[in-house]
């Protein structure tokens, strides 16, 4: 219990009280009853109000804060309690305090707006972390993990105390890595893992990194500290012997600088807290000082070379040529991972990874929602890496996938097979097992070796619908095809690849009627009519089938469909069929069938057949018919040349390697071979069996062939040839048959395919037709979440991307891409020509400016939020250029907001005070709004009448000095004298309003009042329109595309933001 230096104690757990009479119902609940709680101690010492006081979880230990801003330690026993030492620091109440579950330290907040960290053992505050507008409460620590959580006015903040990422380095298959002031070395091959050293101690702060020579067997350990300029540097030489139980202590060279990491066998270079480079040698002496441009990093990057990292991207700097050689764009890079023959390097920030070559040239660029935590790249050359939930892979072409999800996030050191080596956060080593195959699947493809793919597609269990998709997009549905088991997935493959027979074979599987009417289309479009036929008969569709009959030539299948449209009293058929054929008797017999008797006489008289003619008359009356035309001529169908009994011809082509595999290995040998070739001579063979029984073969002519054989072949091979034909090779019937072919090209990437990889820019993936990947920069850069206004702006814009022209007749027509570099650049590099320029949108902003000088208030609203959605898909050159986008965003969100306000105004009733004050307020807020001159007159004179209406007489003051400041018209500004003149016999307002004309103020785009300097904020990442707090997460109300609040990367339209 303690007491805040009050010395009168007060009443005692129990039931008796100060008096004997005095009811205790009547009193206040004791809290325990006398059996559950006795007072051990009163420590005495606060001189206010505690607030809080919390026990050690292991010692004796007490600790209490009090409104007399103190924190105070104490220490107790069995018998007595008293004060250890007092922190002193907060200027306000101390709010909440508790020691750190696993370090010596106290953690304490107050009403001063702040969090300290103190010192348990030397009872000093260490650190300070403010809030610039929010008083602490109240503070809790995690039970396992390394986080608080501080509760302040406006909400909680969830907090670390120190870096939890390991500090390490890797050498061939041996890990160096700190671990509670121990160097330690893992032998990952035998899982050896001893501490060769213990550092030096003086600082509480953790390693922040460390570079391993293995020539000198030195390490680089660098520790910061939140003061960077009391960063430092210890230079140690790894022992060669160590005793593990005991591992030695050798002295350090340490020296103050921010980084550490070697150049050279024998030298280092360290960034100093001025962000000056310096090369050291062994003994930690300066041997030289190195000019480059400003940085505020450096990175490891090879023998004599340096990586330099600024604020826009990092670049890869010769420290003896003292040049740049490269650069590589790339907002903030955290930690930098090189291929193990440093031909690639992946650069780490918070949320992407950008991979690149030796020179810095850019291969792929990876964004993730979820921070990145560490990488490394595995023997074949896939980069894998973790984020705070997972770990996922990464090809140098750009694609990428989730391997396994984490509990915990884990940090990389090395990759070998199906093995990810690791560290924790309590830098514990741990071997995790993943499944390699999808990443080495999409490898083999990339890198074209076919047979590893062809193993894998037999051996392994791929996941479906993600790999068919991803060999889909890449052009290689060929290969889905042979491993996919589901027969719809197996048809809708064939027929992308144009493999007919699959096709069947799967549409047999499924006798579906819409597959079957699929595969005709198909079978149709590639000349095989016969599988068509199969198709038509298998759908009944009889009348395709007879117009197929037709068009091959084929009239006797013609004549058999005319007999069983007949059978069917398919009358319409029928007719159809005997028009095809020609037939004029089957017309006749038709149209009597079907009741058209005089239809069939006058069919009858017209090309001559008496006959059919006498017989029909009798049953039509007399001068029913016309007569028939004198010089009619029956209209028959050409006669087919030659009928197509087989598929149209094609063009030969070579098989594919996964054909010719698949086909290899599904054929069959030794006699099932034989056999093979005798039912296919049977079908080919058709009626002709039988004919020629009249030749008569001899029983004993086939035994006496037989026999002559004897016991075996007598085959020769001792052969004497001519000696021309020496050294020639006959072309064998069971060889390739490929000499001679035509083999066309095989499909390349159209254009558009290249405008993805190369930009990072919306307009290029919309351009692209890649409606997908530009929604996704969309939302990553702005903050985009309702893309319906950007469905007339991706549809206009992607059509402006290609030239149509004709190519040959009965063909259709070619495409060209217009480039917009098509001066500098490359075909492979070039990049597509863009219909919308940002001197287009100035030229909007004008007309925007008339319907609002007009007060066309509406149609100008929604020609600047047409200027402002289509801003993110412009492409410009220059600095300057990106400046005046960014300004011409600013200036159509204050026109924006500003028109809403005076809409909204105009739509507020005049009956009620509250609805004037309202109308006068929205009306003082328009004039505040940076509009041009002209427009900012119009709002003050709107002001300056509504307020002098209202007798606000002081208000319509201030609006008429502003308003005669901007210098307005002759005849305006009399008017204008003549009001404030007015008002300043009368300085007062009769109406209180919610404005301060003095106190600079951004307006709420939702709830329409002001926000003034210093007060919380949240803005739209596009328009960069404010919002109270309360009012984040909801679509902007300025836009109407982006989310209030949202983190996002910022307006990128220019490729200078990427560099």
């Amino acid at each position: 219990m303690f007491n805040a230096g009050l010395r009168k104690k007060n009443v005692a757990p129990g039931m008796g009280g100060l008096a004997g009479g005095e009811d205790h119902h009547t009193r206040n609940p004791e809290l325990f009853s006398a059996g559950d709680a006795t007072v051990r101690h009163v420590l005495e010492g606060h001189d206010r109000g505690v607030n809080w006081a919390a026990f050690h979880p292991t010692l004796p230990l007490v600790i209490s804060g009090s409104d007399d801003r103190q924190v105070k330690l104490w220490r107790m026993n069995e018998s007595k309690a008293w004060e250890v030492d007092t922190c002193r620091g907060h200027y306000n109440n101390v709010s909440c305090v508790m020691f750190h579950p696993r370090q010596e330290l106290i953690l304490s907040n107050s009403e001063d707006k702040s969090i300290r960290v103190w010192d348990m053992a030397k009872r000093i505050c260490l650190n300070t972390f403010r809030r610039e507008h929010d008083r602490f409460w109240v503070l809790a620590a995690h039970p396992t993990l390394n986080l608080f959580a501080a509760g302040h006015d406006s909400g909680m903040i969830i907090f670390k105390l120190e870096r939890e990422r390991p500090a390490y380095a890797l050498h061939g298959n041996l890990l160096y890595y700190v671990k509670e002031r121990f160097l330690r070395r893992l032998d990952l091959t035998k899982n050896k893992d001893v501490a060769i050293m213990q550092l030096r101690a003086g600082s509480r702060a953790p390693v922040y990194s460390m570079s391993y020579n293995p020539a000198e067997n030195a390490v680089l350990l660098t520790t910061r500290t939140h003061n960077l300029d009391n960063s430092n540097y210890d230079l140690y030489q790894v022992p060669k012997e160590t005793d593990s139980q005991n591992p030695d202590a050798p002295d350090s060279k340490r020296s103050a600088g921010l980084t550490a990491v070697w150049v050279a066998r024998n030298r280092f270079a360290v960034m100093d807290k001025s962000h000056q480079i310096v090369i050291k040698n062994l003994q930690n002496e300066v041997t030289k000082k190195v000019t480059t441009p400003s940085c505020d990093e450096i990175f490891y990057a090879g023998t004599g070379m340096l990586l330099l990292r600024d604020a826009d991207g990092v670049s890869l700097f010769d420290v003896q040529q003292k040049r740049v050689l490269g650069t590589a764009r790339i907002a903030k890079c955290r930690y930098v991972v090189w291929s193990a023959n440093m031909t690639s390097v992946a650069l780490l920030s918070k949320h992407t990874i950008l991979i690149c070559n030796r020179k810095l040239e850019r291969l792929c660029s990876i964004t993730e929602t979820n921070r990145v935590k560490s990488g490394s790249w595995d023997d074949s050359g896939v980069f894998i890496y973790t984020t705070s939930n997972h770990i996922k892979y990464a090809l140098t072409n750009g694609d990428h996938g989730i391997i396994r999800t984490l509990e915990l996030p884990v940090y990389v050191t090395r990759v070998s097979g199906s093995s990810v080596y690791c560290l924790d956060r309590q830098v514990t080593p741990r071997v995790l097992t993943i499944d390699s195959t999808e990443f080495r699947f999409k490898l083999a493809l990339v890198q074209r070796k076919y047979d590893e793919v062809l193993q894998m597609v037999r051996g392994a269990k791929l996941v479906g619908q993600s790999i068919i998709a991803y060999l889909q997009k890449k052009g290689y549905p060929e290969v889905a095809l042979h491993f996919v088991k589901d027969e719809r997935t197996r048809f809708l493959l064939a027929l992308e690849c144009g493999n007919i027979d699959v096709g069947l074979e799967a549409a047999k599987a499924l006798d579906d009627k819409g597959c079957w009417e699929k595969l005709a289309e198909h079978a149709l479009l590639h000349g095989n009519h016969p599988v068509v036929e199969y198709c038509y008969q298998q759908t009944k569709n009889y009348n395709k089938l007879s117009f197929l009959y037709l068009i091959t030539g084929n009239l006797a299948k013609l004549g058999r469909m005319m007999k069983i449209n007949e059978i069917r009293k398919d009358y319409e058929g029928w007719y159809t069929n005997a028009l095809y054929l020609g037939d004029v008797s089957e017309w006749i017999r038709v149209l009597k069938a079907c009741g058209k008797t005089s239809l069939a006489l006058l069919t009858a008289n017209t090309h001559g057949y008496t006959q059919d003619a006498e017989t029909l008359a009798a049953h039509v009356d007399a001068g029913a018919l016309p007569e028939p035309l004198p010089n009619a001529q029956l209209l028959r169908p050409p006669v087919p040349i030659q009928p197509m009994d087989s598929a149209w011809p094609l063009l030969t082509v070579a098989k594919g390697f996964f054909d010719t595999a698949v086909s290899a290995s599904k054929a069959p040998s030794g006699t099932v071979a034989a056999m093979a070739v005798d039912d296919v001579g049977d079908i080919a063979a058709g009626d002709g069996w039988g004919d020629d029984d009249d030749e008569n073969v001899e029983d004993g002519d086939l035994a006496g062939e037989a026999g002559d054989e004897g016991g075996g072949w007598e085959v020769d091979d001792d052969l004497e040839l001519p000696p021309e034909l020496e050294g020639t090779s006959s072309v064998s019937i069971g060889g390739s048959g490929e000499d001679g072919y035509y083999v066309p090209p095989p499909r390349g990437h159209p254009p558009t395919h290249g405008w993805t990889q190369r930009s990072q820019l919306a307009i290029d993936h919309v351009l692209a037709g890649a409606f997908e990947s530009a929604t996704r920069l969309l939302h990553d850069q702005v903050g985009v979440v309702n893309f319906e206004p950007y469905h007339e702006l991706f549809l206009s814009s992607y059509a402006h991307s290609r030239t149509s022209y004709p190519g040959a007749p009965g063909l259709p027509s070619l495409s060209g891409y217009p480039a917009r570099n098509w001066r500098t650049a490359q075909a492979k590099d070039q990049l597509p020509a863009l219909g919308l320029r940002l001197s287009n949108l100035m030229d909007r902003l004008k007309e925007a400016s008339q319907l609002t000088t007009a007060a066309k208030f509406s149609e100008a609203v929604d020609k600047l939020r047409g200027i402002l959605l289509a801003v993110p898909l412009i492409v410009v050159d220059t600095k300057q250029e990106i400046t005046e986008a960014q300004n011409l965003l600013r200036v159509c969100k204050e026109y924006v907001l500003g028109i809403s306000m005076e809409l909204y105004r105009k739509g507020l009733g005049k009956s009620s005070p509250d609805e004037l004050r309202r109308s006068l307020e929205l009306a003082a807020y328009f004039t505040h709004c940076e509009l041009q001159p002209g427009h900012q007159i119009l709002t003050l004179r709107t002001a300056v009448n509504l307020a002098f209406k209202l007798k606000n007489y002081k208000m319509a003051m201030s609006f008429g000095r502003r308003l005669l400041n901007l210098g307005p018209r002759p005849e305006v500004a009399q008017n204008i004298r003549k009001v404030v003149q007015a008002c300043e016999k009368n300085p007062g307002d009769e109406l209180t309003v919610q404005y301060d004309e003095h106190n600079p103020f951004t307006v709420c785009a939702s709830s329409y009042v002001p926000i003034y300097r210093g007060k919380p904020e949240v803005q739209c990442p596009l328009c960069g329109a404010s919002y109270l707090p309360e009012h984040k997460g909801i679509t902007c109300t300025v836009c109407l595309v982006a989310q209030v609040g949202k983190d996002s990367i910022g307006l990128r339209i220019s490729p200078l933001q990427f560099r």
